[in-house]
Parts: structure tokens; C-alpha cells; sequence
């Protein structure tokens, strides 16, 4: 005659080993051990992420569109609003005649030995906000502003414009200053001056950064000012936008931008 297990022992399992005591019913009614109803069961080994899976890593670098890439230029870039920046500030040195009207801008179809092709001449649209600015240091003042493509997915914008300028230094600084100050803008690189050899020009460059829903986004650009013309310009590529400002090479895009200064500079008539 077969004895029924004491209440001490476990029952008999026929696989052998014995049978699991049955679940107790834990939050909302739920077994114990198990997750509560609509719930996936979670494998807790080591490094297990959510449903099992491998632990996630930090979400891949952003590399940007061409056209993610212009935006984020265009709006740091028209700068322009600095161009009026004269108008409120350091007045005080500013004396004596304006300077006669001699070169002006133009926006060519081709940049840099044709490395960048115009995609939009933005002069009469965007550019009317230079126009507009009311700045007592600037005389007769027409926009040039120019989008362009090159490889790679990488974006150039020149934004200026020509006129008769009194203090070429404080209209340079001005158009970095709008730049570094447009909202959503933060100055990471101050300002700094080359003089590139055989051009005969200052050029002043900065590095800003800007926040958007992809994350921070590094913006370099350059100015020169001179008796008749005053322009920015921000090239920039998908690995340059991602790029530790502090890693940017000013030296080279300075120079870049006195090459694209005598393209785009010509003599009146």
C-alpha cells in the first residue's frame, strides 16, 4: 500500500525532481514570479535590456542632410541682422566721411575653381533684412547672399552686402556678433583674426554652436569689412556640423573665405 507524502515532503515528481509549490497570487492578482497581465516577462541576465534583448548603446552620431545643413546655416546666418549692430553700439570712434563707392558684390553661379554650385541667390529675399537694418555706419547698402552645394552633401553660404561703409572693423565684428547672438546661438570660439598671405584683407572667425531636437550642431563662419563691402561665410559639411567646435580649423576656412572674396568682389563699372 502506497503512503501519501508526509506535508513535510514534496510531492513526487515523475521526471525527477521535485514538483514546483504553486504560484500564490501576488499584485492585482497576478502569480508571484510572474509580471502582471499585459506585461512582457523581462530577462534580468546580465547586460539584458528590455524583452531580452541586447543592452542598447548610445543612439549613432546624427549626420546630416545637405538641406538640415542649410537650414541651420540660413538661420544663424542671416547674420545679418549684426549688420545694424552699428547703429546702437561704439558710435562714439566712428568720424568723418563716408568712402566713395568703388566694388560691390556679386553672386557668381560657381564658387572655389567650381567645387561649390549656387543652388538660390537670396539677395531680394533673405537679403532685404540687411537692407532694412537701419545701421548709421553703412550708406547705400545692397544685399548679396548666395546658397551653395558642393560634395559630399556639403553646404556654403555667402551673406553680405555692398555699400559705403565708414568703419570697416566695427561692421566685421558686428556681422559676427549678430551671428553669435541670434537665438538659439552659443558662442563656443571667440573670435579670432587672420591675415591670409597675398589677399591684403583681415578676416575675422568664430565658432558657434545650436541646439535643435538632433542635438547640438557646431557652426563655423567668417567676415571681412572693407570700405565697400562686408559679407559672412559659414562652410559647412556633415562631419564639420558634428565636429568639437574647438577642433575646427579657422586658419583654413579664414583663407577659404579671402578666396571667395576676390571671386565674388568687383570693381564698379
Amino acid at each position: 500500500m502506497t503512503m501519501p507524502p508526509s506535508p513535510s515532503q514534496p510531492p513526487h515528481n515523475p521526471y525527477g525532481g521535485p514538483v514546483p509549490p504553486p504560484h500564490q497570487p501576488g499584485a492585482f492578482g497576478a502569480p508571484q514570479g510572474f509580471p502582471p497581465q499585459g506585461v512582457p516577462p523581462q530577462y534580468q541576465g546580465p547586460g539584458a535590456g528590455a524583452w531580452g534583448q541586447p543592452p542598447m548603446g548610445p543612439p549613432p552620431k546624427k549626420k546630416l542632410s545637405a538641406g538640415a545643413i542649410v537650414a541651420i546655416v540660413l538661420g544663424s546666418l542671416v547674420l545679418v541682422g549684426g549688420l545694424g549692430y552699428g547703429a546702437i553700439a561704439g558710435l562714439s570712434g566712428v568720424t568723418g566721411s563716408f568712402p566713395e563707392a568703388t566694388h560691390k558684390l556679386v553672386v557668381p553661379k560657381t564658387l572655389l575653381a567650381g567645387e561649390y554650385t549656387l543652388v538660390s541667390d537670396l539677395s531680394e529675399t533673405e537679403g532685404k533684412e540687411i537692407e532694412d537694418t537701419p545701421d548709421l555706419t553703412v550708406k547705400d547698402a545692397e544685399a548679396a547672399v548666395g546658397q551653395y552645394s558642393g560634395k559630399d552633401e556639403s553646404a556654403l553660404v555667402v551673406s553680405g552686402m555692398h555699400g559705403r561703409i565708414k568703419n570697416a572693423e566695427l561692421t566685421r565684428s558686428s556681422i559676427l556678433k549678430g551671428a553669435a547672438t541670434e537665438k538659439g546661438s552659443t558662442l563656443v570660439v571667440r573670435p579670432k583674426d587672420f591675415t591670409p598671405a597675398g589677399y591684403g584683407v583681415t578676416i575675422s572667425c568664430q565658432v558657434t554652436t545650436s541646439k535643435d531636437a538632433l542635438g547640438t550642431t557646431t557652426l563655423p563662419m567668417c567676415a571681412w569689412g572693407d570700405d565697400n563691402t562686408a559679407a559672412a561665410v559659414a562652410r559647412v559639411t556633415p562631419e564639420s556640423a558634428t565636429a568639437d567646435p574647438k577642433d575646427i580649423d579657422l586658419a583654413e576656412l579664414a583663407e577659404t573665405t579671402a578666396k571667395i572674396r576676390a571671386e565674388i568682389r568687383k570693381p564698379i563699372g
